[in-house]
């Protein structure tokens, strides 16, 4: 698939999506593919978007059984109003790590979306932030305080800038690769280097809007450049405890560059983390590691580390976050699993 835009119409109740089929699409039904394009779009939510004629193809209105060609240009909208626009202040509990005149440091629990988007207008973190702190700075994406973010189901720190030159600075940092961002991850697989380093050009899957993948050196302009440093903590038998370091931050970056070493992360689920990819074929094993699933039901990540130069003071800042307590649980279990297999 070429770039898929976005683009969302404020002068109506129309979220508008616009894609070009890649070359090599095998015939698929239109309310299939969409579901692999458009994040939180339900089936029946594509097919009423069909019976009222809002699903074009090359110009023309098609049905929710049409089946998408290579090069085929579809265009959709959604009959639902741009909510990311109306920002709403919710009062909800913040766990703030560090709070000063020019930035907070805030802790986010797995779950929560870090801004509104489609299918989630509400309950996000800047949501509770526009409620507790007013007149926040916005980033060139028009989002309030938010320097960068993390996953929903990835738990850990992110720093927030309440003036517009502590936005500007801490923004600079970022892009400079001068800040300092840890996580730790539990990954399928035992790893044998102790240590290493992943760089790979990460962009838009070609196969699956939803994902991000690595392209190799052939294909590079088709994404951005992304270094992961990696450094393992733990050996579970079938699953690694690492660190992971940032030098860049593209969108899953960590979720995509293990996968791209074959260690994906455990359970998951977007990179099929949450199926049994290392061990054996036993049932109790499978239900050991189901248990596990239940325990952790989301990817093993946490941002653990976060330091940066302060805005002001110009003095380096690190802050670190415990582990939440159902991936540590999971981790015991995988600890304890390990010791009897020895």
């Amino acid at each position: 698939m070429s770039n898929s835009i976005q683009d969302l119409d404020q002068d109506s109740l129309f979220e508008h999506y616009a894609f070009t089929v890649d070359k090599g699409q095998q015939p698929l039904r239109i309310d299939k593919y969409l579901m692999n394009f458009v994040e939180n779009a339900t089936r029946n939510k594509i097919q009423a978007a069909a019976k009222s004629g809002n699903i074009f193809v090359n110009d023309q209105a098609v049905k929710s059984n049409y089946k998408v060609k290579p090069f085929d240009q579809i265009s959709v909208k959604f009959e639902h109003p741009p909510h990311e626009y109306l920002l709403v202040a919710e009062p909800m509990e913040l766990d703030i790590v560090y709070e000063d005149d020019d930035l907070i440091v805030v802790n986010k629990p797995a779950g929560m979306v870090v801004h509104p988007g489609h299918g989630n207008y509400s309950g996000t973190l800047i949501n509770g932030l526009i409620y507790h702190f007013e007149n926040l700075p916005k980033n060139s994406s028009d989002r309030p305080g938010l320097v960068h973010r993390i996953d929903k189901d990835t738990s850990g720190l992110l720093v927030v800038a309440k003036t517009e030159q502590a936005m500007a600075d801490l923004s600079q940092q970022f892009a400079d690769k001068t800040s300092e961002r840890s996580y730790v991850a539990l990954v399928w697989g035992n790893i044998e280097n102790e240590e290493g380093t992943i760089e790979g050009h990460i962009g838009r899957h070609p196969k699956n809007r939803l994902q991000n993948t690595v392209f190799l050196e052939d294909e590079i302009d088709k994404g951005k450049p992304a270094v992961t440093h990696y450094k393992v903590l733990e050996h579970f038998t079938y699953v690694t405890l690492v660190e992971c370091r940032l030098e860049t931050g593209r969108t899953h970056q960590i979720r995509v560059h293990m996968k791209h070493i074959g260690h994906t992360l455990f359970n998951d689920e977007r990179y099929g983390g949450n199926m049994i990819l290392k061990g054996t074929s036993f049932s109790k094993y499978r239900q050991f590691v189901e248990n596990c699933f239940k325990i952790l039901p989301r990817q093993a990540l946490h941002a653990k580390t976060l330091g940066f130069k302060h805005p002001r003071t110009g003095e380096f800042m690190r802050f670190t976050s415990d582990i939440p307590e159902d991936m540590t649980a999971c981790i015991e279990k995988w600890r304890g699993y390990a010791r009897h297999k020895e």
